[in-house]
Parts: structure tokens; sequence; C-alpha cells
């Protein structure tokens, strides 16, 4: 039986308590949170400083050095020139009738060589004819000499009656000299006219090589016209500059007692690897090169073109650039290091007592190879020989040795 609902009776309403229960739960969730961050911190481990750290020595390689007597090396770069080149010239003009096969650029010629002959004709006819001209004036001198007798003779007749100032006259003295000369001159000009002749041939006046022709055959010349270039095979010269600081350690040929020092040629892109050819230092040029306001100086090669050397032997060419290594006057009691072993400030690493000691050095004369130490190292003196990342002095070291030991 159903009961009667009563309007008046007061029910709770549904969804208030929800809310209510949310953000309890998102309070306690909060707080759990920050209670956790707490207990992490609070339990985090700490680091702790220690007294002492382990001090590790560094790991070197070291080169025992010794005080001696070295010979350094000055290298520098130098162009090959010619020692002797002249330009061919014709003294007689004419057409050229003969050309030797040798006349070609390239070629070598020896002394003496007939490289062109001019047509001899016109130089034959002028020396005819000078011939003919001094017979007579020969002739003519014959006469005179004659005539000269003739007048002594008539002279002596006259007796004490002629004055002596008149006696050059009487006795034809100056007709006597004037064919005298005259037969001088002849002579002379037969002379002329024989050079001339010998001129259309024209010889190598000395060993050579040809660079350059300008005629050939039929070509008219002149007098002083240029025939081509010649160079001697007998000396080249290498024309090098040099830092004006390293002059002093140089030797020049001043006299037979003192000869050049020797030089030791390099062509390093052009001869096979080991291959060089020896020179002497010569000459010392009296001025500055221009750009570079260094030392010019000479070194002379004989035989440049290897003819008389073995086969094999490198040959130079003229205007080339080559590395000549001179030899230095020596230096007595020095140590010879590596230029790397050289460190900042003239100084260097070495290894005393398994300890660091920084040296400062006294450099003598430095190479494109090794510096020459005069003062600073002595003789059993270990140099460290790599480089380090820290370098302080006293810092410990150790050797591979003493790894494996």
């Amino acid at each position: 039986m159903s009961q009667p609902i009563d309007e008046n009776v007061v029910r709770p309403e549904r969804g208030k308590a929800g809310p209510l229960k949310t953000v309890f739960v998102s309070l306690m969730i909060v707080l759990a949170g920050v209670a956790l961050i707490w207990l992490i911190f609070k339990t985090e481990p700490t680091a702790t400083r220690k007294e002492t750290a382990r001090e590790t020595a560094m790991l070197v390689d070291v080169q025992a050095v010794s005080r001696g007597r070295y010979t350094p090396t000055v290298e520098v770069m130098g162009q090959v020139v010619p020692a002797r080149e002249i330009t061919l010239g014709s003294r007689v003009g004419g057409e050229v009738i003969n050309q030797a096969d040798a006349f070609t650029p390239g070629q070598r010629v020896a002394k003496g060589t007939e490289l062109i002959r001019i047509d001899p004709a016109d130089y034959e006819a002028t020396l005819l004819q000078r011939r003919s001209e001094l017979q007579q004036a020969r002739a003519d001198l014959e006469l005179e000499q004659g005539q000269q007798a003739v007048a002594r003779q008539e002279f002596e007749l006259l007796g004490d009656d002629i004055e002596a100032v008149n006696d050059a006259l009487i006795l034809r003295k100056p007709q006597l000299k004037q064919a005298k000369a005259r037969v001088a001159a002849a002579e002379a000009a037969v002379q002329q006219a024989r050079l001339d002749l010998a001129r259309t041939r024209i010889r190598a006046p000395f060993p050579a090589q040809v660079l350059s022709r300008e005629v050939t055959l039929g070509s008219q010349v002149s007098a002083g016209q240029s025939l081509g270039r010649l160079v001697g095979t007998g000396q080249y010269w290498v024309e090098a500059t040099v830092p004006l600081s390293k002059l002093r350690w140089l030797t020049f040929d001043t006299s037979p007692d003192t000869p050049g020092a020797p030089v030791s040629l390099h062509h390093d892109t052009v001869w096979p690897s080991g291959q060089t050819r020896e020179g002497q230092l010569t000459q010392l040029i009296g001025d500055l090169d221009s750009d570079a306001r260094m030392a010019r100086i000479l070194i002379t090669v004989n035989d440049p073109l290897a003819l008389n050397q073995s086969e094999g032997e490198p040959a130079l060419i003229l205007g080339a650039f080559v590395r000549a290594e001179i030899e230095g006057r020596s230096l007595d009691d020095v140590v010879r290091l590596e230029r790397a072993h050289v460190r900042r400030n003239n100084t260097v690493w070495v290894m005393e007592d398994r300890k660091l000691a920084i040296r400062e050095v006294e450099i003598a004369f430095r190479d494109d190879d090794y510096a020459f130490v005069k003062t600073g190292l002595e003789d059993g003196d270990k140099v460290i020989t790599n480089n380090l990342s820290s370098v302080v002095s006293g810092a410990r070291l150790r050797l591979e040795s003493d790894r494996d030991e």
C-alpha cells in the first residue's frame, strides 16, 4: 500500500558533496608531492673534497746532447745565368754563302768552329789591289834610293861650297822619307785587306752553345749586324741572394790560398731524387737585391752541361731556379739541436732529476734545419723533444721505459 507523499519533507540535494571531495584529494596530492621533494633534497649525497690530489708525471721523449765542432749550412735560392755570353756579330758586310749545321739553337760548338761564311770575292779583289799598291810603293822607294845615291855623289864633287843647312835637300832626304811612308801605308792596307778577308769566316770564339740564330743562308749582312747569341759551356753562374746577417758565415774565393766555400745545388722539381751538382762560392756582388734588400752572391759551376762527367750527371738549364746549400764557417764547442726543439724566447726544455727545467740558451747560428747553441746546454743534458700541453718548471716527468718497468 503506497504511502502518501509529504511535500513538506526536505530532502538533501544531489551533487554538492562531489566538489568538496575533489578539492580535498587535490590538496592531499600537493602536500604529498611537497613532502616527497623535501625528502629527496634531504637525503641527497654530498661531494667531499679530498685534502690531497694524486699527481701524474708527464710522459716525455728526450735526446741526449753533446758539444762539438759542427759546420752549418746556409740554404739560398738562385738563378742559373751564363758566365760568358756574347752576341755574335759580323765585322764585314756581304752575302752569307755558307752556314754550318752546328749553327742552330741548342747545338754545341768547339772553339774555332766556322759558323758562317760571307762571300769573300770583294775582299779578295781588294787584297790584290792593296798588294799591287804595295809593290808600287816599294818600287818608288827603290827609285828614290837610287836618286839619293846620285845626289850624294854630286854633293861630294861640290865639296865645301854648299852650306850645311842645305845638305838634307841636296841629298833628297825628305823624298826618301815620303817613299818609305808610302811603303808603310801600303803594307798596312794589305794587312787590313787580309783581316777583312779573314773576317768573312765567322768562327766560335770559345766552346759554346748556340742560343739563337738571326741569319741564314743567302742573308745580306752588314758590318756590326747581330748574327746570333752564344754562351760558354765551360762555366755557369748561379746568382743568389743571402740575408746580410749570414754573410759573415760565408767564405768567398778571394785568393788561391782561400778558395770559396763548397756549394751543393739541387733542382728538386727537375732532377731525380738525390742528384746534385757541386759548385763553389766565388764572389760577393757589391749591391743589394732591389726587391728583397739582400746581398747578391755568385756561385761558379764548372762544366755545367756535364760534358766531361760521368753519364747520368744532371745538366744545368739557363734561367732555372735552383736550391743552393752553402757550407758555412765551422762552429767550435756548440750543441746542435733541431730548430723545433728550441722553444719560445730561445728556451729549451730539459729533464733534470725527472723534473722539467726551462733553460735559456744563446744561439750562435741558425740554418734551415738546426740551431747551434753556444751556451745554456752541456754534454749529457737530456733535451725534451716532444710538445707538452702544460709547461711548468719543476713538473714531474717520466719516460716510456718507466712504463715498461
